[in-house]
């Protein structure tokens, strides 16, 4: 298997696009978007005919898959149990998730092979066998490794990583999943998708000043909130978006996930010929300019979007304001002038406790280099950050440059310790021995989501994101309500002095990236050579057993687990930080399992009432003494239940210990896939107000099953303890081959019937 993005790969998939395009020009007759472009020319099969946004599925071919390695420890168990030999498509697997940051890059790394050495040596020898390429740790986060590597303009990418929008920076449409829809696309199968609606951001200007482009998203977050990007692609286009650079537009890309979007993309331009380039892809950028027509919006498109767009939001970035959002959610959003007025307003914790920069969203060369000018100037005024800087670089090829071009020795001058290529406090994988209690305490971070206990699992840790350069002005300050564009520091010598906005920097560095060193393993050549080997006994591992197939019957008095509150993300669900070592292993795993869950009728946190004997317990508790006495149960979920990470553990820990159905206001796109893949019901109130008739003690009966399909109502019964039954009716998106999923048992289950 050929692992690199090929120019014969590119120009196979351009000649695709040109076809289908062609064909569904005469279909449609009308302009086309670039979504629409590369999605229709990533059609399996063209049956000449428009699908309807929001409403149909199509089914697509992706050029490639990438897996992060706490996600892919599940996806090559999968793979494994279908029984095939090779993937089907160029795969990657990027070390990037088990990494923990304590000390410093080389201590922590050298810790992680340590501990984690089951792990890694699973994952090398099932890519070796499978015909994957392994990116070994300290190589970089994911996102990172694949725009440097392997994203090009116009092709289709899934990834086990809800920010894989990331790619969508160099021109791709990028889309994070769930690991069953990785396993099934490895094994040549279809990937579908629900046909997404568009969303239009129509860029002018140009910016300056401290505005960057994480603002723009941070921007966009604030419109549209952490649900209104669901089931929609977001286009940039417009004479604005030329003017950032390929980088800059990944970050705008990779946010997007933020708020809910199947992904985010620009059209191809200069900048991202240019990024191609300077990562050794010429041909490829070659290539891409001699077919710029189907990597762009046609012209009609851009002169009058409204009429190709379901929203259309237009951004002047040359007014454009630095934001800085949080906490405890990526979408509450202002300008950096009004965050001292909201940290009074709101009691926020004004003293910052630690800086952060870096994550897979913000650590580019740009990046890098504009958060060191302005740490640069702190040297020359004789002073240092106020507290405790953290830098995470995004790939040993941006640390490898960005050490040889001074970089790292000016944010060293003022303070900073560099963190491992990876995810590290990004997603909790950070230890913060200083915090000995859950108290209230402020940190600032160029990352991309800030959920209560995410990044430290500490829940009353408050996360404000802003760009880096904006990040390391407020470290100097010290202070939240900091404004580097208003307020003054005092240099050594006790003058008073403001910070100059950071110096423009260049998209990609003059002298070229330095790269990396033995970062990477391709697969055997000899792979029946290659054993992959689980110890019975591990307590990281354990294969994957089938799960049962439905058995005919309705759904009869199944007690509820938990009726979530409010928010409840994939980090509720299945939290990471601590658990990340037991992602492969499902049954140690599923003790996490709505750990995080408000409960509703008490406001609890990851704990219930147990129906049996009354007693008040954690819901993995209760969940495996339901378990035990061979009983289905229930969750209910608020608002866009399931946001967040794409992990599929937040459906398989509730499929392993009995749930029978999830029934949620609404859904997060990513979640509600896996939920179905696992073969749960995913339903939601016909009527939201239904949510409100729910009480702890009913029992739910979901009817008639066997004439589940495609557009039907589902028949729920409440019964109440008082002996009144009410009856309400939920919807769901099954489709036909969704529903066998769930009457198979899973969608493991039916790929495995198909390969035997």
């Amino acid at each position: 298997m050929e692992i690199e993005t090929t120019p014969s790969l590119v120009t196979s998939v351009y000649e695709k696009l040109e076809q289908n395009i062609s064909k569904f020009r005469k279909v449609v007759n009308r302009s086309l978007t670039l979504s629409e472009k590369i999605l229709i020319g990533h059609l399996a099969e063209f049956d000449e005919k428009e699908p309807q946004r929001g409403s149909s599925y199509v089914f697509l071919k992706p050029d490639r898959v990438a897996l992060q390695d706490v996600t892919g420890q599940t996806v090559m168990l999968e793979f494994m149990q279908a029984g095939l030999k090779q993937a089907a498509l160029p795969t990657t697997v990027h070390c990037d998730h088990l990494i923990q940051a304590k000390v410093g890059a080389k201590e922590d790394t050298k810790l992680a092979i340590y501990e984690n050495n089951e792990v890694y040596t699973f994952l090398e020898s099932a890519a070796k066998k499978y015909g994957a390429g392994f990116w070994k740790p300290g190589a970089g986060i994911i996102h990172q490794v694949v725009l440097e590597n392997y994203a090009f303009p116009g092709g289709l990418m899934i990834g086990t990583d809800s920010h894989t929008p990331n790619a969508g920076g160099l021109g791709m449409i990028a889309v994070g999943v769930g690991g069953m829809d990785a396993a099934e696309v490895m094994a040549g199968m279809p990937w579908e998708l629900l046909y997404p609606k568009r969303i239009g951001v129509y860029l002018t200007g140009q910016m300056t000043g401290w505005t960057a482009p994480k603002d723009i998203i941070l921007y966009v977050a604030g419109y549209l909130t952490v649900s209104g990007g669901t089931n929609a692609i977001i286009e940039y286009f417009g004479p604005g978006a030329k003017t950032i650079s390929c980088t800059g537009k990944a970050t705008i890309t990779n946010m997007g996930a933020e708020i809910g979007a199947t992904c985010s993309v620009f059209e191809y331009d200069e900048k991202m010929a240019n990024y191609l380039k300077a990562t050794g892809r010429g041909m490829i950028a070659d290539i891409a300019d001699k077919h710029k027509s189907i990597l762009t919006e046609d012209e009609e498109v851009i002169k009058n979007p409204e009429k190709y767009f379901d929203k259309v939001i237009k951004i002047d970035l040359s007014k454009l304001e630095p934001h800085i959002v949080g906490p405890h959610t990526p979408d509450l959003a202002r300008p950096i002038s009004k965050l001292s007025e909201d940290v009074k307003k709101n009691n926020y914790v004004d003293e910052i406790s630690v800086a952060l920069i870096g994550s897979c969203t913000n650590s580019s060369y740009e990046d890098m280099s504009r958060a060191a000018s302005v740490a640069n100037q702190a040297k020359q005024r004789g002073i240092k950050s106020k507290i405790p800087l953290l830098v995470t670089p995004g790939s040993e090829q941006v640390r490898a440059t960005i050490e040889r071009d001074g970089q790292i020795k000016m944010l060293d001058d003022i303070g900073a310790t560099v963190l491992a290529n990876a995810c590290g406090p990004c997603i909790g994988q950070w230890s913060r021995p200083e915090l000995k209690q859950d108290k209230p305490n402020t940190i600032i971070t160029s990352f991309n989501r800030n959920f209560p206990g995410r990044n430290d699992g500490k829940r009353n840790t408050m996360n404000f994101i802003g760009s880096p350069e904006m990040i390391i002005a407020l470290s100097l300050g010290g202070r939240l309500s900091f404004n580097p564009i208003t307020d003054e520091l005092t240099a050594d010598d006790g003058t008073k002095f403001k910070l100059n906005p950071p110096d423009v920097a260049p998209d990609v560095p003059k002298d070229g990236f330095k790269p990396g060193t033995d970062v990477y393993v391709g697969p055997s050549h000899n792979p029946d050579s290659v054993d992959v080997i689980i110890d019975p006994n591990s307590s990281r591992l354990q294969k994957l057993e089938p799960f049962t197939q439905w058995d005919g019957r309705d759904y009869l008095e199944l007690p509820i687990m938990v009726k979530a509150k409010g928010k409840c993300t994939t980090d509720h669900i299945s939290p990471a930080g601590a658990w990340l070592s037991y992602r492969g292993h499902l049954d140690k795993l599923s003790d996490n399992l709505l750990l995080g869950a408000v409960n509703a009728f008490s406001g609890d946190i990851g704990k219930g009432k147990n129906v049996f004997n009354n007693e008040i317990e954690s819901f993995p508790a209760i969940a495996r003494q339901y378990k035990s006495r061979g009983i289905k149960w229930i969750i209910i979920g608020d608002t866009n239940y399931g946001e967040g990470s794409s992990r599929e553990h937040a459906a398989l820990t509730p499929r392993f210990l009995g749930c029978g159905a999830v029934i949620a206001k609404s859904f997060a796109r990513i979640h509600e896939t896996n939920l179905k893949k696992q073969g749960l019901l995913a339903l939601t109130f016909s009527n939201s107000s239904d949510y409100d008739k729910i009480q702890e003690t009913d029992r739910l009966s979901l009817v008639d099953l066997d004439k589940l399909a495609q557009g039907k109502h589902v028949k729920c019964i409440i019964s109440h303890d008082d002996g009144k039954n009410e009856e309400i009716l939920l919807s769901h998106t099954f489709n036909s081959s969704q529903i066998e999923w769930f009457r198979q048992g899973s969608a493991l289950n039916v790929l495995r019937n198909k390969n035997k």
